[in-house]
């Protein structure tokens, strides 16, 4: 029992390192672009390139972990994601930290999808709530300490590093978090055997590819048609690629994304939520944080704090979320989605009044309910979302969620950025940082709008219940056989 919550407490480190590697890096970009000369289009990269990466490998580091068995990836996972940290903290131009960047994100997402499937061997469908929510919690928090912990690191020079130190930091965590693994985390691999779908891999790394590729850097490029050839064809891909998941589907029952999956109403409106609050968070941190650091001079540390009461605002969300997940489902979510707007709303017209005059104490109240709105929403979401799902394919359902999840905040840091960037161009005075976020802004909006809709299709509380009871009677069904089955 002890090795089973030390197991755990591992498990939800790494998801935090994890996550925390999505958002420090804002801070520092400035630095970044200093330092590397860095272009504008590399620091899209620079953030967009890891969730990116992290998106088209999520599904298949889950399958491969099914296959080899998931303490082993796991711990391939830990150790690349290490390795590839060092790099980052060594490069020496633009280019090579972006590389960096996607293969630390490759590596995350060998790692992240068995920290799920471990939890799911360790623990009965009635105990998992506690711990999906300490996950959801962490989800939210790990996404604004990222710019105060690397506020913290740039100002103060950690270690005589500058921005390196926020990726050097990782070196003697992940080191920690391998050995731990090896000692308190069991083996396990899928009961029946399960093939990797590698045609459907490649062609979904494709079409996203393509589609980011073409929002980060056609703008710099000025918009030929060559970049407008590689935007119509990602949907083309994709059109492609759910024809021939259906197929395989049918024929083998292995597809990389089972199309059975959205036939669910309640799981295509939890997809669509999680796609769009996580395009709204990324993209938000970025434009307010290069906004205060580079139109307004904040230090790194300044920026920080600024962004301080949102972190305060999610972990009172996550400890209000946590007990009334159960008892208010998705009418929580919907809150939650609502609370966000209104904070986003408020601090665009806070920046708009205050103008260069802006100072931190201007944003507390708006960025708190920001960042309440953050963990009401996320923390009952994954439990909500699959509550329509067969028992079956939890598994499948909950890496196309986490998919989607990443997927969603590398698009919207994309187009974010062309409308950000396409603003500023090379002009980076106040004012026109300022109009840049004023601009900006309305995407994380709009796609906080389009997670409250559809929070209206989700599955409701008596549904969410329901699907949690039909866990446990499988898992007893399942134990009571293989109890019975040597004696027969």
């Amino acid at each position: 029992m002890r090795l089973r919550w030390l197991a755990v407490v591992v498990l939800l480190f790494a998801s935090f390192m994890d996550l925390l590697d999505t958002t420090i890096v804002n801070v520092a970009l400035p630095s970044i672009e200093k330092s590397l000369e860095a272009t504008p289009a590399q620091l899209e990269w620079i953030v967009s390139g890891y969730v990116l990466s992290f998106a088209v490998v999520l599904i298949t580091g889950g399958r491969l972990g099914d296959i080899f068995g998931r303490k082993r990836l796991f711990l391939i996972g830990v150790a690349g994601f290490t390795l590839a940290s060092a790099s980052c903290a060594a490069a020496t131009s633009g280019d090579m930290l972006v590389v960096s960047r996607l293969v630390q994100g490759g590596f995350g997402a060998i790692m992240i999808p068995q920290v799920l499937s471990i939890i799911q061997v360790l623990f009965a469908p009635k105990e998992r709530a506690g711990v999906f929510g300490a996950l959801g919690g962490i989800s939210g928090m790990a996404a604004v300490a990222g710019p105060l912990i690397g506020g913290v690191l740039v100002t103060q020079n950690a270690f005589d590093l500058g921005w390196r130190s926020v990726f050097i930091i990782n070196v003697p965590v992940g080191i920690l978090l391998f050995v731990a693994s090896c000692l308190c985390i069991p083996e396990s691999k899928a009961e029946k055997r399960v093939r990797l779908d590698v045609p459907g891999v490649a062609l979904v790394t494709a079409a996203l590819f393509l589609l980011v590729y073409g929002l980060i850097e056609g703008r710099a490029l000025d918009w030929p048609v060559g970049i407008w050839i590689m935007i119509v064809a990602s949907p083309i891909l994709l059109v492609i690629f759910t024809v021939y998941q259906r197929a395989r589907d049918e024929k083998s029952g292995s597809a990389l994304v089972p199309p059975s999956l959205f036939r669910s109403r309640g799981y295509s409106a939890g997809v669509i939520t999680q796609f769009s609050f996580s395009a709204s968070i990324g993209g938000f941190f970025l434009i307010l944080v290069l906004y205060l650091q580079i139109g307004l001079g904040f230090s790194a540390i300044d920026a920080a704090l600024a962004t301080l009461p949102f972190s305060i605002g999610a972990l009172v969300g996550s400890g209000v979320a946590v007990p009334l997940g159960p008892r208010l489902g998705k009418s929580l979510i919907l809150v939650g989605a609502l609370a966000q707007v209104a904070g986003y709303l408020w601090i665009r017209e806070i920046v708009a009044a205050r103008g260069n005059d802006l100072v931190g104490a201007d944003m507390i109240v708006p960025m708190t309910l920001a960042g309440l709105g953050l963990t009401l929403l996320v923390v009952p979401l994954t439990d909500v979302a699959l509550a329509q799902t067969s028992i079956a394919n939890a598994g499948a359902a909950s890496g196309v969620l986490g998919t989607f999840q990443q997927v969603g905040s590398a698009l919207g840091v994309a187009v974010v950025g062309v409308v950000f960037f396409g603003i500023v161009g090379v002009a980076f005075t106040p004012t026109v940082l300022r109009d840049a976020f004023l601009a900006g802004i309305w995407v994380p909006i709009a796609a906080l709008i389009l997670a409250a809709l559809a929070t209206f299709l989700l599955p409701t509380v008596s549904q969410v219940a329901a699907h949690k009871a039909d866990a446990e009677r499988a898992l007893n069904d399942a134990e009571a056989s293989r109890t019975l089955t040597p004696s027969t």
